[in-house]
């Protein structure tokens, strides 16, 4: 089963590149920062699993990422950038009827597009806690941190494993940190809006986003499930596929 690339038009016609695996129900599946599609979901197999349980995935990079422009100027990156980016794929495709499942960054992304109003059938926050969406200053700091000093950072430092996935990413480091500052917290009385059936999933080792449980507490209608794995380990797993599967496969 081949991936096919295309392009489509983001926020301000931004050219952003769309990665396609299947064919089924629609998913869109939304990666991490510094990430790619192909890291996040092709490369360990997530989203053949996906594919073979009859799913249309839909694996965008995120503009500042993969394939996808990497604008340097300011206006490029207007509060809730990304949010507009997946409003933007669902119209240009036509998508009704839809499944949404966001890593890290794009848990994020998902979270606050569904806010914004999206409306998927079901929604998978992985790799996130609700500190992560309530508390995103402080990660901000952290990762303009690992981008102001690149290079700096050696082993044992806590922004060293940053440092080098960036660096293996190859991300333009002018353009994604034009895009982390674009983020903004969220209240968490606006994660009422986030009403439909959600899995909150994450590794048994990670906390990099905060508290899992406290997210899935704050959801009107969520469950929480966790596998083997870091943050950035975790990813790699067949559990986080099998997960997926189980989730979006179980009537609800």
């Amino acid at each position: 089963m081949d991936t096919k690339t295309t392009f489509y038009q983001g926020f301000g016609g931004t050219s952003l590149a769309l990665h396609e695996l299947g064919k089924g129900r629609p998913v869109i599946l939304l990666h991490g920062l510094f990430s790619s599609a192909q890291v996040n979901w092709i490369k360990f197999g997530t989203a053949a699993q996906l594919a073979a349980a009859g799913f249309r995935c839909l694996m965008p990079d995120l503009r500042a990422h993969g394939q996808s422009a990497a604008p340097h100027e300011a206006e490029a990156y207007p509060p809730d950038v990304l949010a507009r980016d997946v409003a933007a794929l669902v119209d240009g495709l036509g998508l009704e009827d839809f499944d949404l499942v966001g890593f890290s960054l794009g848990a994020r992304t998902a979270a606050r597009s569904v806010i914004a109003g999206l409306a998927p059938r079901k929604l998978v926050l992985a790799g996130m806690g609700l500190e992560g969406l309530a508390g995103w200053n402080q990660r901000l700091a952290f990762f303009r941190k690992v981008i102001d000093g690149f290079g700096t950072f050696r082993h044992g430092d806590p922004e060293y494993l940053s440092q080098q996935f960036l660096k293996t990413s190859g991300v333009d480091r002018v353009a994604v940190r034009q895009l982390i500052g674009a983020m903004e917290d969220t209240d968490p009385a606006a994660l009422v809006a986030i009403a439909m059936p959600t899995l909150v999933l994450c590794g048994d080792q990670d906390n990099d986003n905060g508290s899992a449980d406290k997210l899935a507490q704050a959801l009107p209608n969520a469950r929480r499930a966790t596998i083997p794995g870091t943050h950035m380990g975790c990813v790699t797993r067949p559990e986080l596929g099998a997960e997926l599967v189980s989730f979006l496969t179980t009537s609800a």
